[in-house]
């Protein structure tokens, strides 16, 4: 039985058990109006106020110290009242105004403006060539053809003139961020030889396509925008399957367009091998390309010397070229798939390993729970494998914003040292137990602490 002892006064009765490890303190309400204080209550009463103020000055503190999550800025909460508040147009436009200084790896806006100069790019390089070889422009849609040559050019030199100069960049171990300290390394004599008007010797030789052959020249833009959309995408080997596949669409469009080359050298229909000229142009010469550079065969044959050495050339050129597109193809799939496949080797030694030591088919089937639903949850089985890569300050920046809410609920931390409990964050590991899992002894847990 637990031990209770009773203390009476005229004002009021207490109660007190002595059951270990807690005491527990009952109080009756006094019955008469005029009664006196218990010292023992008071200074209970005091103990705890000098504790709840205490606690107080600790959070105020972990509020107002600027390192205690990310070092990164938190973004503006707008209060809600009744109805939702749009924040006021001032806002958007200085979140729109461009900043003297742009960080290619974080800034939004920067790719957003990329791949607005990869869309003009892209357009050059597939129709100069369809405009200069098939009779798709003619006198009577050249002004719409010049428009859009103008919109891309104007996009060329806003990225010459204006974003490549703001772009912050390492010269001698040093970032550059002011505009004029150097030559931006996304800055090349190509991007210059890019925008360099030929266009004026439409005047002495006609509205010729070819004379913009230049514009394809700046492909550094193209791939610089590649790199960064892979780097903020979730999912970067969707985008990768997209490029491949774009890369392997514009080859068969640049065949297409010598096919057709070779067919008007030759003559239109002057040979069963080249162009009859009947049906739409492209569509058929596109074709021709497929069948003639993926090697599908069933073409007619040539006949001509002329004919005979295109053909072979391009035959050439088709195993290469599909055979490297092949094994790019294979390598963006197996990247994406490499987590998986080591996710199931590991499950399938794990697995073989129990059915060797006959494992009871109880454990095994927990240890299958334990794989996937470790799989699902993180994604990987070990995260530390990847922090440690990171040097010690982001270590720690990533897993404050991590961890430092689950070690901020535990009681025997709260007041202790910031810089201590840093160092406890960077040596966490995460590991997932299922329930019913033994964890550890409490003995254990107070050797630790001692």
């Amino acid at each position: 039985t637990t031990p209770v002892c009773k203390h009476r006064r005229v004002d009021q009765e207490f109660t007190f058990s002595l059951s270990s490890p807690f005491v527990s303190i009952s109080a009756q309400k006094p019955t008469r109006p005029g009664f006196q204080t218990n010292e023992y209550t008071d200074a209970q009463l005091q103990e705890i106020v000098k504790k709840l103020r205490e606690r107080a000055n600790v959070y105020k503190e972990k509020l107002n110290d600027p390192v205690i999550s990310s070092p990164e800025a938190s973004p503006p909460v707008y209060m809600l009242c009744c109805k939702f508040k749009k924040p006021p147009l001032k806002k958007y436009m200085e979140y729109m105004k461009l900043p003297d200084t742009i960080d290619s790896y974080t800034d939004r806006r920067y790719v957003a403006w990329l791949m607005l100069v990869t869309i003009a790019y892209n357009w050059n390089c597939w129709f100069i060539p369809l405009r200069y070889v098939f009779p798709y422009q003619t006198p009577s849609n050249t002004i719409y053809w010049f428009a859009i040559d103008v919109m891309c050019d104007l996009c060329y030199l806003c990225d010459l003139i204006v974003f490549q100069p703001r772009v912050r960049f390492i010269q001698g171990g040093d970032i550059i961020v002011s505009i004029g300290s150097g030559t931006s390394m996304g800055t090349s004599c190509l991007d210059v030889l890019s925008v360099f008007p030929f266009d004026i010797l439409y005047f002495f030789f006609g509205f010729n396509p070819a004379l913009r052959v230049n514009r394809m020249l700046k492909h550094n833009t193209f791939f610089e925008f590649n790199d960064r959309l892979e780097a903020i995408m979730e999912k970067a080997y969707i985008y990768r399957v997209i490029r491949t596949t774009g890369y392997l669409l514009f080859i068969l469009h640049i065949n297409a367009c010598l096919y057709y080359w070779a067919s008007d050298y030759e003559g239109i229909g002057s040979t069963r091998w080249v162009y009859d000229g009947e049906g739409n142009m492209y569509l058929r010469c596109y074709y021709w390309a497929v069948r003639s550079l993926i090697t599908i065969g069933g073409l007619p044959e040539p006949q001509t010397l002329f004919e005979i050495i295109f053909q072979l050339l391009n035959y050439f050129m088709g195993v290469f070229v599909f055979s490297s597109l092949i094994g790019q193809m294979r390598d963006v799939i197996g990247a994406a798939t490499a987590g998986q496949n080591y996710f199931r080797s590991c499950v399938d030694n794990t697995v073989s390993y129990m059915n060797t030591y006959s494992i009871p088919r109880l454990v095994q089937n927990r240890v299958r729970t334990w794989y996937e639903y470790t799989w699902e949850s993180q994604g990987m089985l070990d995260e530390s494998e990847l922090l440690e890569q990171m040097p010690t300050k982001m270590h720690l920046a990533v897993a404050i914003d991590v961890n430092f809410a689950i070690v901020n609920k535990v009681e025997l931390f709260k007041g202790c040292d910031t810089q201590m409990i840093y160092d406890m964050l960077i040596r966490l590991k995460s590991i997932v137990y299922l329930p019913g899992d033994f964890v550890c002894k409490k003995v254990s847990i107070l050797v630790l602490f001692q």
